[in-house]
């Protein structure tokens, strides 16, 4: 289905959706787009209404210069929702988006079936000093990406892939990996409809003070964990945190790093088909 677009709480929201059956919202992390997601779609369409949206403040999506809050994104997911006619929905949420999934469960629990967290945290330790930090070197990266997007994307490969991988991806730009995408592709993606230095400012407020631990005892409804052995941006040790808050929870450890979804896309795919038929 193409890309379709919808006001929701004041602002254009770009979408789009492929195949039947029980919808299952992906939402995509910091900085990123929809397209994220180019490994899962595939598989995870022969069973499901995939439905893919670019948050507020990314791709092809309205981006409004002002501070984000994790409750913008929220309400952008129910507004969806509600658009489409969708009274309850599977929920994947991949980094920032797990944080928004949380948020998601916690306010709106009747409105999910089952939550997926994909290589994310439910608490923040960040002072707002070295946060400046963090966005400062997404500026910066945004910055090569203009001037050198190959560079630019093999630069911030580490916060990303383990370092086998990285060598794989380095090996033959032009492989299809996973029979998903190759490394020209996903440099080329990186370049369409980037995060501008206003954008990342806005999105990072969403979690500067991010911290529902301890909430977390309140989501009923099945949740999968899956996070990456060597994340060194969402550390499994958050995951395993999480996992022992949420009451009817899963989780599941990868030989990967924080991008786990491309990584090692057939296993994820194939964790979160079996935990969403079960």
């Amino acid at each position: 289905m193409p890309e379709k677009f919808v006001e929701i709480n004041g602002i254009k929201l770009c979408y789009d959706i492929h195949g039947k059956g029980d919808p299952l919202i992906l939402i995509h992390g910091f900085t990123s787009k929809k397209e994220t997601f180019v490994a899962q779609v595939s598989d995870l369409s022969k069973y499901f209404q995939v439905i893919r949206l670019d948050n507020r403040g990314s791709g092809k999506s309205e981006r409004p210069n002002e501070s984000y809050t994790m409750d913008m994104f929220v309400e952008d997911i129910r507004g969806l929702m509600d658009y489409l006619r969708i009274e309850r929905a599977h929920i994947l949420g991949f980094s920032l988006g797990g944080m928004i999934a949380q948020s998601f469960a916690l306010k709106y629990p009747n409105r999910l079936k089952k939550l997926i967290l994909l290589n994310t945290i439910s608490q923040i330790h960040i002072k707002e000093e070295a946060l400046k930090g963090y966005i400062q070197n997404r500026i910066q990266n945004y910055e090569e990406k203009l001037r050198d997007p190959e560079t630019a994307f093999f630069n911030s490969a580490p916060l990303a892939y383990t370092y086998k991988f990285i060598n794989e991806l380095k090996s033959n730009l032009t492989k299809r990996f996973h029979g998903a995408y190759s490394v020209e592709e996903l440099i080329k993606e990186s370049t369409i409809d980037p995060a501008t230095p206003q954008d990342i400012r806005n999105q990072a407020n969403a979690f500067l003070n991010f911290d529902v631990l301890d909430k977390l005892s309140k989501i009923k409804n099945p949740t999968l964990i899956i996070c990456g052995k060597f994340d060194v941006q969402t550390p499994k040790k958050e995951s395993i945190k999480m996992h022992s808050q949420i009451p009817n929870s899963k989780l599941i450890i990868l030989k990967a790093g924080h991008s786990s979804n491309k990584e090692k896309a057939p296993e994820v795919n194939k964790a979160i088909i079996d935990f969403l038929k079960a």
